[in-house]
């Protein structure tokens, strides 16, 4: 996913004494500042997508900050060693006393967030979760991966996927994701998510999904998917998914005139005794029966 962050910001007193740097992944931006912040500095900063911060020193007694207007007095509170903001809300800073700091800032797309997240708790449980502000002083394994994550922005030694999952990790790690996930009342997916699936299978034209495509598609983890599944249409995924696609089979028998070996070749299966033998195992009889049993009706 191409994205760069968008971001309203000003500040005074505020220097940096290094360079800034910063690395685009997918979905996400890494940025790594090392700055000097004189008494009295004050900024005021509002982001479009949701980002992260962590800082690499104890600034709860040299910063204040506020969602309201100004960082001092009612609604100012210390900053704490990692902060998430969500998308479209401002944030004030006030600078107590002179400091030098560093912190790293991740910039991530709400798309790319929904994409991590909605698989494991399900889309509203993810949408709810990157709506709630976090704040916490006690880092811990967040600030040991947000050191990671700095190396791999400063001097990148690996493939890009291995700095998106420190991020993912970070992420996950730090964000207020509720224990209970979006799962489906009494363990059976509804109608809606029914059609989602096949709306989803249709859309690819030739019914090649895997089950974790399927899981995501209605905002499951893989695991609970599988059993709901079950629970629902009496058969497994792979069983279901099997079954729609030779319904694909069967309609592109009846309404053009491709060979079963092209057809076998288009719906996935290996070759034409691939697709004959699945077949007859769901229909009771060949395609080639079939197909002439078609043609005389």
């Amino acid at each position: 996913m191409s994205f760069f962050h968008s971001m309203v910001w000003h500040a005074e007193g505020i220097q940096v004494v290094a360079p800034v740097k910063w690395r685009v992944l997918d979905g996400l931006v890494g940025v790594f500042w090392q700055a000097e912040s004189q008494a009295g500095a004050s900024g005021y900063f509002l982001s479009h997508d949701p980002r992260i911060m962590v800082f690499f020193q104890d600034v709860s007694s040299n910063i204040s900050i506020s969602n309201r207007g100004e960082a001092t007095g009612a609604g100012s509170r210390p900053m704490t060693r990692a902060i998430y903001i969500p998308a479209g809300v401002p944030l004030w800073t006030r600078t107590i006393a002179q400091h030098r700091f560093s912190h790293l800032n991740l910039h991530m797309h709400k798309d790319r967030m929904l994409r991590l997240l909605s698989p494991a708790i399900g889309r509203s449980s993810a949408v709810a979760t990157l709506k709630r502000p976090v704040e916490i002083q006690d880092t811990a394994a967040v600030e040991s991966l947000a050191r990671l994550m700095v190396d791999e922005v400063v001097s990148p030694s690996k493939h890009a996927v291995f700095a998106e999952n420190i991020a993912g990790s970070i992420i996950t790690g730090l964000l207020d994701i509720s224990e209970s996930a979006e799962v489906p009342a009494y363990g059976r997916l509804t109608q809606a998510q029914m059609n989602k699936l096949v709306a989803r299978l249709n859309a690819s034209g030739n019914g090649r999904i895997t089950v974790a495509e399927m899981a995501a598609t209605v905002g499951l983890s893989e695991s609970w998917f599988a059993t709901v599944f079950r629970q629902t249409t009496g058969k497994t995924p792979l069983q279901w998914l099997l079954g729609r696609r030779i319904e694909l089979a069967q309609n592109l028998m009846i309404e053009g005139d491709m060979s079963l070996v092209e057809i076998a070749a288009q719906l996935g299966f290996s070759d034409q005794a691939h697709l004959t033998k699945v077949f007859r195992q769901i229909i009771g009889e060949t395609p080639a029966a079939w197909r002439r049993m078609q043609t005389l009706s």
